[in-house]
């Protein structure tokens, strides 16, 4: 059984930084796509950033350059590094694991998930 647990969530003003931390249990494979997605209220989910399978990253438009995705050697921990953050940044984050996967050429569609942790509140204030 996979099972992830997100964390690192908190408020910050604009301009600030955040490092969202997610550790992973259980899983056995290796062909997999890892990221985090985020969901505002009113808002439809977004698929942020991702590692897909080969090791590359993938992110949103409304974050790159801003935001770096990474993972440990061991792939038992994925990060989120989120620099110059912006109000419209504000949602809950949540890791995601998607394990019969490849390479990708962008940050897959957030209902191609399979695994999901529990979700990490974001707020940015301007």
């Amino acid at each position: 059984q996979v099972q992830l647990v997100d964390s690192g969530g908190g408020s910050v003003q604009a301009g600030g930084s955040l490092r969202l931390s997610c550790a992973a249990f259980g899983y056995a494979y290796n062909m997999y796509c890892i990221g985090w997605v985020r969901q505002a209220p009113g808002k439809e989910r977004e698929g942020v950033a991702m590692i897909d399978s080969d090791g590359n990253s993938r992110y949103a438009d409304s974050v790159k350059d801003r935001f770096t995705i990474s993972q440990n050697n061991t792939k038992n921990t994925l990060y989120l590094q989120m620099n110059s953050l912006k109000p419209e940044d504000t949602a809950m984050y949540y890791c995601a694991a998607k394990w019969t996967c490849s390479y990708t050429h962008h940050v897959l569609p957030p209902s191609d998930f399979e695994y999901w942790g529990q979700g990490t509140q974001v707020t940015v204030s301007s």
